[in-house]
């Protein structure tokens, strides 16, 4: 990745001359089954964007509890785009039924209109769980019979897409807008694309200039994000294997909560007993022996594999992990 980075032909993507950004925009547009893609620096910029071109100030957006444009984005959504949001359903996913249930009518005297509906698949503080494609065409269907946008933050698509076994296009196609990004379990060191219609994806453009994400010579990111789609997809089904393992060796102690249903992907959120040490001393301690995890809550962690850990590594964490919570007292 580094000598693809290094040998990228480059030019100024502000005024769309990077020829290694045009080639992953086609990319990835071409992936998605889109007519147009367009690169940021961060998923999270690609959120904020969405928001900027899908509703106006004062609107609705319906979203599943604790998602990240809610948790994990330092109220940039009220900040940037003046929205409000409406969190539903339960563990990262909800139903049409529940969605039509949450949506708030254009026109009402005193109710702020619903414009958009987001999905996060797969969804980050839920342990990595992938929204139900099925569950997905009824929504959609919804939102649109009801002029609703319809938005998906698929920054983790490429592992719903290989847990699933449907391609990208497949879990894309019912969005209008949909972000993808190749800093996750790619390993790219940073980057993500927006893509959509035409008319859409040139809207976000003058977005993504507003909120400081137009940038010069970013063809070195392109490139590494090029290289991760050639090279680091396939590698995502042992990182969903790895997770698997070390989730079943910590639910082996009484001392870690965790519902082995919801490691679906690469990620692993767990909960610590009362009698077990909190989250953030386990985190402190688990750094101290080499394990890099987070803490969620007061109770809750999360950890996550990627390309960088191999399985033995992985052996090794589970086992101080769990000697860790089991040797430790509140």
């Amino acid at each position: 990745m580094r000598a693809a980075i290094a040998a990228a032909p480059v030019g100024d993507d502000q005024y769309g001359e990077d020829p290694t950004v045009n080639e992953l925009q086609e990319r990835v547009a071409a992936i998605l089954g889109k007519e147009a893609a367009l690169w940021l620096p961060s998923g999270t910029m690609a959120n904020q964007v969405t928001l900027r071109v899908l509703t106006s100030r004062g609107d609705d957006v319906i979203v599943s509890r604790e998602s990240h444009a809610v948790w994990h984005e330092t109220g940039g959504s009220a900040a940037n785009a003046g929205v409000q949001f409406t969190e539903i359903g339960a563990r990262g996913v909800f139903t049409a039924a529940e969605f039509l249930d949450a949506c708030k009518m254009r026109g009402h005297p005193m109710y702020p209109p619903t414009t958009l509906v987001e999905v996060e698949n797969t969804h980050n503080r839920s342990g990595g769980v992938i929204f139900p494609q099925d569950e997905i065409e009824r929504v959609c269907a919804a939102a649109h019979g009801q002029g609703i946008a319809t938005y998906l933050d698929g920054a983790r698509l490429w592992n719903a897409a290989v847990a699933s076994g449907r391609s990208p296009a497949e879990l894309a196609r019912p969005f209008d807008l949909v972000a993808v990004s190749l800093s996750k379990g790619l390993g790219a060191p940073g980057g993500s694309l927006l893509a959509g219609s035409r008319d859409t994806v040139d809207r976000a453009v003058r977005q993504r200039r507003m909120l400081g994400g137009a940038m010069r010579q970013v063809g070195i990111f392109a490139a590494a994000g090029l290289f991760a789609l050639e090279h680091a997809v396939n590698g995502l089904a042992a990182d969903h294997a790895n997770a698997r393992f070390i989730a079943k060796q910590l639910a082996r102690s009484s001392r870690i909560i965790l519902d082995l249903d919801t490691v679906q992907t690469n990620i692993i959120v767990f909960g610590l007993s009362s009698d077990a040490p909190d989250a953030q001393r386990l985190v402190a301690n688990a750094r101290e022996r080499g394990v890099l995890i987070n803490a969620f809550g007061p109770r809750t962690v999360r950890a996550v594999t990627h390309l960088d850990v191999s399985r033995q590594q992985c052996e090794k964490a589970a086992d101080i992990l769990v000697e860790l919570v089991n040797r430790d007292t509140a």
